[in-house]
């Protein structure tokens, strides 16, 4: 890991315990932040606090799909940290079959509780602490939230994960806050039963938010498209 430092800035992550969160806690501490790792494994999120250090990382223990565990979990890193300077709200999940007619409704509502009302709830329990340091709300959509995708209920799910970056950036606008939509191609993660080495890396991403988070006062990167080269 880098021993460059840029900054003390706290930014929680929600999906910290894997993939593309787990990638950008290791990214953002490198640079000098400290981060709030969110997520529902304890077992990983300790992991990664032992691997940081914990002066650098602070876990909490919480579903994104429950509102009154959010609202408690950036109580716990308000507390603990005395700020919140940025949300990367990163966790999702897909759909265990594509298409209307032979999808699964209790699927549907697990993974549009994490996509969708996480999603909501994040931003909620979140915003009160980013108004006080006029911090940066980034969301992890998709490619998928672009394009059309013959039934997909995932797909669905990052169209309204793109549009709610938009308006939200433009309510954050109001009182100096930023938020970026981030939207990956395919990437390489525990999302997916078999390896995607040829496609997008969590380091990959983890850069996108650094990028989004480096941007002058003056600037709002607003959104980062990000495809594999090949």
């Amino acid at each position: 890991m880098s021993n460059e430092k840029t900054n003390d800035k706290v930014i929680a992550i929600t999906g910290a315990s894997s993939g593309i969160g787990e990638e950008t806690a290791r990214q953002l501490v490198g640079k000098g932040f400290k981060v709030a790792l969110l997520a529902r494994s304890e077992d990983k999120l300790k992991a990664l606090v032992d691997e940081l250090g914990e002066d650098n990382a602070f876990a909490v223990k919480a579903d994104v799909s429950n509102f009154e565990e959010m609202e408690k979990a950036f109580k716990d890193v308000n507390e603990h940290f005395d700020r919140i300077d940025g949300i990367f709200a990163n966790a999702g999940r897909g759909a265990k079959a594509a298409g209307i007619e032979k999808g699964d409704v209790e699927d549907w509502d697990g993974m549009l509780g994490a996509n969708v009302n996480g999603l909501l709830y994040t931003a909620k329990a979140g915003l009160p602490y980013l108004r006080d340091t006029k911090g940066h709300f980034i969301i992890t959509s998709s490619v998928a939230g672009r394009i059309a995708l013959k039934g997909s209920v995932y797909g669905a799910s990052k169209w309204f994960a793109y549009g709610f970056g938009q308006n939200l950036a433009e309510e954050m606008r109001e009182w100096g806050g930023r938020c970026t939509t981030i939207c990956p191609g395919m990437v390489n993660t525990p999302f997916f039963d078999e390896p995607k080495e040829d496609k997008l890396q969590p380091a990959d991403i983890a850069k996108s938010v650094l990028f989004a988070l480096s941007a002058e006062d003056s600037a709002c990167v607003r959104e980062v498209y990000v495809m594999p080269a090949n």
